[in-house]
């Protein structure tokens, strides 16, 4: 899987408190009277930050502010002397802590994509905090004694079905949270929590540090042969003579494809292997640490591991179910892997190369099978793939076929960089759907990958509309050079609007209920379905414009795009797999594992479960970089990425037998999942709209495994 996006999840989740933006919900005089602009709501449209008005210094006091104001609304819900009622405890818990969470998703937005030393140093302050307050609100005893009074009198409260829904959801949440533990081991928990967000906070920064660092210095041009001048161009540094090689948060690094010198291409590979082992950045005793308390907190609150806690709301359920699918998948995919690395080692020998293929030689000869057994060179296609005009032209496109959105410019809108751009988004009769921004270039303040999340969530409670970011990584060009990208940022850029859609249609009462408010392993099938229309041909041949002349991109570039669609699937498959099964591993230590070392820990995991075999196939992510896991929300949930690809790929077969791409299909499938939060179980919502259980031949056809 190439993908390294995801749904950012804020430094906390309060699944009481969703709604960035407070209209018709008020704050504190105390909040009106100040001068920090994050403490009163914003006057642009939209509810959008004004970016014009907020410091860095803002946010500790708003932060705290936020925070103080929840914890007093949280006592007054808790010691009311009234009877529990939906609406005195349910939606008094949905209404508190917005100031909070207004300000939380401006600071998470900024730590993301474009931090600094003080709001990192503002983010370690407040990472235990964040997971103090959770606990003050789902370990409260009296507070989920209302809950459960409600919830044990549900059918006879005469809610409504999103009503009946948030109470469920609340009623799991504390359930879930450890409401039912003895006060003792609530304290332990409370312990456990608060130093898993120190060190998850601390991973990273170390991280971002270390990728920062391992960015490599070429003095010499010759050793950078392969690279293109335009790419040396946007290479060239600035401070020093020579040209920079950022680092990207992946095991692979793009450029390894193009540069000709093996002992170059080594120590890039290496720089990225070990930025974050035996070095002044070794996260090694981070991770471990992360690992054992996540196991601890699973035992204490019941289960035989992490993974089986944290899996309870998922569609897979078990730990079991998972490895299902790994085992499923792990065979065909190291047997397609190994068949490539024999392919790639015969280019090697053609080619004169007297060596074992090594990972830092596959991406560089792959390229070379590519072009030899599909004539396709990657430099062909570039030129038809200028960012700008692939948004517009293609991933806006695609929206206004299949869902009637329309857009518009909005350069009158504040952001907090200058490389940002902004649009508003119109419903097909004309509406007001909300605002989008994007965030596409690399820089040194964003850490890596691609990640969708909101400034403000819709919600019907405070008649708010999304405004909604999308964050990428592609190298910035130098000026007056154009964007060019390659096909799987393409696919990175309608995979990210999927997201975005999945916030923009949502339709929901309650906040919390809201948008991409799903498990981990059903919020990634919109954004992955999204991608296919990348290549369907009306979508195609409307983007894919050569930037120089404006003409279409030629029938028989796209027919090689097709038919190597399935070309170097087994090390695309393997690489996530491997990825996807350390997470699995970390997570499903038993309480009492000791871990001495985190790299023989890795290589055990790989093995036993034979994800090794093919050696020149490494993890996506290796531990030590893996944000996603000890870093994010996707700590045994990173399988969520192949689960929701056999959604994906399923769901697009339905479109090719009911007519592909067109309105009424696309309304479809708005109406019945895209726009329904989760109101609904999320099985239930996808058997409801396919007319059955989704099936795995399709992915594997499209992976060329079948």
């Amino acid at each position: 899987m190439k993908k390294v996006c995801s749904v950012l999840l804020l430094t906390v989740l309060f699944s009481a408190c969703k709604d960035s933006n407070t209209q018709n919900n008020p704050t504190s005089q105390n909040s009106m009277n100040s001068n920090n602009p994050l403490l009163a709501e914003s006057t642009l449209p939209y509810g959008a930050p004004d970016f014009t008005k907020i410091k860095n210094d803002h946010f500790n006091e708003a932060l705290l502010q936020g925070m103080d104001e929840k914890r007093e609304i949280i006592e007054k819900i808790a010691s009311s002397k009234k009877a529990a009622t939906f609406e005195n405890t349910i939606l008094a818990l949905e209404k508190s802590g917005s100031l909070l969470e207004r300000v939380q998703n401006v600071f998470s937005a900024l730590t993301g994509a474009h931090t600094n030393d003080t709001l990192q140093a503002v983010q370690e302050e407040m990472a235990p905090k964040f997971s103090e307050l959770r606990d003050a609100v789902y370990l409260n005893d009296k507070l989920f004694q209302r809950v459960k009074t409600l919830y044990n009198k549900k059918e006879s409260l005469d809610l409504d079905a999103e009503s009946l829904k948030l109470l469920e959801n609340y009623f799991e949440d504390f359930e879930i949270a450890g409401a039912n533990l003895s006060e003792a081991d609530k304290e332990t928990l409370k312990t456990y929590n608060s130093r898993l967000a120190t060190l998850s906070n601390t991973f990273n920064k170390t991280l971002l540090e270390a990728n920062n660092a391992g960015a490599l210095l070429f003095t010499d041009k010759s050793e950078l042969d392969g690279i293109s001048e335009s790419e040396l161009k946007s290479l060239k540094n600035e401070e020093d003579e020579g040209w920079k090689l950022p680092l990207q948060n992946t095991t692979q690094q793009p450029l390894l494809q193009s540069l000709e010198k093996r002992a170059t291409r080594e120590r890039i590979f290496k720089a990225a292997w070990y930025r974050t082992d035996g070095s002044t950045h070794d996260t090694k005793a981070i991770i471990t640490e992360i690992a054992e308390l996540r196991a601890k907190k699973g035992a204490l609150l019941g289960f035989a591991n992490y993974a089986e806690w944290s899996l309870q709301n998922t569609m897979a359920k078990k730990p079991e179910n998972v490895n299902k699918l790994f085992n499923g998948l792990i065979p065909a995919a190291t047997a397609k892997a190994q068949q490539e690395a024999d392919e790639i080692q015969l280019m090697i020998q053609k080619k004169g190369g007297d060596f074992i293929l090594a990972p830092w030689d596959w991406n560089h000869y792959a390229e070379m099978v590519r072009k030899e057994k599909y004539d396709l060179d990657e430099n062909q296609i570039k030129p038809y793939f200028e960012l700008k005009i692939v948004l517009e032209k293609g991933v806006f496109y695609a929206a206004e076929k299949l869902y009637g959105i329309t857009y518009k410019v909005r350069t009158d809108i504040p952001t907090y960089h200058e490389d940002v751009l902004v649009y508003e988004l119109f419903e097909e009769n004309g509406d007001q759907l909300g605002l989008f921004y994007g965030d596409f270039f690399s820089r040194p303040s964003k850490r890596g990958g691609a990640w969708m999340s909101n400034f403000v969530n819709q919600s019907k409670l405070y008649n708010n509309k999304p405004v909604i970011y999308n964050v990428c990584n592609y190298p910035k060009p130098t000026e007056g050079d154009p964007a060019l990208l390659t096909y799987d940022e393409v696919e990175t850029l309608f995979h990210e609007f999927g997201h975005a859609l999945h916030g923009f249609f949502a339709d929901q009462q309650y906040p919390s209920l809201s948008g991409t408010s799903v498990a981990r392993d059903f919020v990634e099938f919109p954004s992955q379905f999204n991608e296919n229309w990348a290549l369907y041909p009306e979508i195609l041949k409307n983007y894919a414009l050569h930037y120089k002349t404006g003409k279409q991109i030629p029938q028989e570039l796209i027919d090689k795009i097709k038919k190597s669609g399935t070309f170097n699937q087994g090390y695309s498959l393997t690489e996530n797999l491997a990825a996807s099964n350390l997470d699995m591993q970390w997570h499903t230590i038993e309480s009492d594992t000791k871990i001495e070392d985190a790299n023989a820990f890795e290589k055990e995991a790989l093995h036993k479960t034979k994800l090794d075999v093919v050696s020149a196939v490494p993890p996506r992510y290796r531990s030590t970089y893996f944000a996603h896991i000890f870093g994010s929300g996707y700590a045994a949930g990173y399988y969520s990425y192949l689960w929701t690809e056999m959604l994906h790929h399923d769901a697009y077969n339905w479109f090719e037998t009911h007519g592909g791409l067109t309105r009424e299909n696309g309304q479809r499938l708005r109406d019945m999942i895209l726009s329904r939060g989760n109101t609904l179980p999320l099985e239930v919502m996808y058997k409801d709209w396919r007319g059955g259980d989704p099936t795995i031949e399709p992915m594997l056809k499209a992976r060329g495994l079948q």
